[in-house]
């Protein structure tokens, strides 16, 4: 796998001489949050976290997230947090793109490297620290477990990406795949939070439409995505949010494009009863 490196926010503040004009757009299908908005101005603080700040990029709101939130999450050295999770219902990944974290899961404690991945249940003690010396950043997905009678909540995990093959589509020449940190046929498990890897020049084929939400943050390279009836242009840093049925489609551009996906899966349509 060639040298892997994560995009996170551009931070900071623009000059008064920049240019009052970027990619930022939010419909009622689809939003693009360009890496140039997720500066200073805009963090978030969270209650029990110590020196951290969080770029909040996705919410449950009308017209906006149904299922999940996503934070970029930046923690000074020496900061964290003891008591993390504050709704028992929700499970959670991190996937940490600089820095270094200390995770402890039940009192088992695991040191993430740019890469760590782990997988939080509902109802999980976990806690997480900076231990190092630079700043820690980490995705912070977050969704509402949705518990099915007769099948139990999945455990926790820990792993890097560097650990899990790519598993390249069928007919692609290896230049379409996808990182799974958990099999899709393990129904305990109500959302995906994978990689996406297109090779230079490569292609989603076709507009796919179908029931899941997405939420695509893009960690490395750049693309012309289509979204909805729009093809946009994204690159590393970038965030999308999809509604589920909203048409996409891809050509990756000079490089090889990547992107953290999470979806929502294995549950029957709620039904307004």
């Amino acid at each position: 796998m060639p040298l892997t490196t994560y995009a996170s926010p551009a931070a900071g503040h623009p000059g008064q001489e920049t240019i009052h004009t970027g990619r930022a757009v939010f419909t009622e299908a689809y939003a693009v949050i360009p890496h140039g908005v997720m500066r200073d101005i805009v963090t978030s603080y969270l209650p029990h976290w110590l020196d951290t700040r969080a770029w909040i990029i996705a919410r449950p709101m009308t017209g906006f997230s149904e299922t999940f939130s996503q934070y970029v999450v930046e923690v000074a050295p020496g900061g964290g947090s003891q008591q993390p999770e504050p709704n028992p219902a929700a499970e959670g990944v991190i996937f940490v793109v600089a820095g270094a974290a200390s995770l402890s899961i039940a009192g088992e404690q695991h040191e993430l490297a740019p890469g760590g991945y782990a997988f939080l249940p509902p109802a999980c003690r976990w806690t997480l620290t900076n231990p190092g010396s630079e700043p820690l950043r980490f995705h912070w997905i977050r969704k509402r477990y949705e518990a099915v009678e007769g099948i139990a909540a999945p455990e926790p995990f820990v792993t890097n990406e560097q650990y899990q093959p790519i598993r390249w589509m069928p007919g692609t020449g290896d230049t379409w795949g996808t990182t799974r940190f958990v099999d899709p046929l393990d129904l305990r498990h109500d959302m995906h939070v994978n990689i996406v890897t297109l090779e230079r020049g490569a292609v989603i084929p076709f507009e796919e439409t179908h029931v899941m939400e997405h939420g695509l943050y893009v960690l490395e390279g750049k693309a012309v995505y289509r979204l909805n009836r729009d093809w946009v242009e994204v690159e590393a840093g970038d965030f999308m949010w999809l509604r589920a049925f909203c048409p996409q489609a891809c050509y990756a551009g000079p490089a090889r494009f990547r992107y953290l996906l999470y979806k929502d899966v294995n549950r029957h349509a709620r039904l307004n009863l």
